[in-house]
């Protein structure tokens, strides 16, 4: 039984260092796109683009409407990827470590 919970939260870690780097490349996509260094026009760059919008932006949208604006600068990525990093990747291995060892150590890692 241990074997089957510690898989499912290491897929669930896994998942969530995926989710960060596919809003590293949905920054990176969206700053090359705003230089102009990609053509939105190719239909491969548009895809990409769609592709990445459509996993990133039902995550970003609620951040965006909480942070002030400034001006042009979008700190809803980073916000996103600092919640990953700090609040979900712990708050998966506390469950974790509660639910194997009865009790919360006190260290998260």
């Amino acid at each position: 039984m241990t074997n089957l919970l510690t898989g499912v939260f290491e897929l669930l870690l896994t998942i969530i260092q995926l989710y960060q780097w596919v809003v590293i490349a949905y920054c990176v996509f969206s700053m090359l796109y705003a230089f102009g260094v990609l053509d939105g026009r190719n239909r491969a760059v548009w895809q990409i683009g769609n592709i990445l919008s459509r996993l990133t932006e039902p995550a970003l949208n609620p951040i965006r409407r909480v942070l002030p604006t400034f001006g042009n600068v979008d700190l809803a990525p980073l916000a996103l990827l600092l919640g990953l990093q700090y609040l979900a990747r712990p708050a998966v291995v506390a469950i974790y470590r509660m639910l194997v060892t009865g009790s919360l150590s006190s260290g998260l890692y």
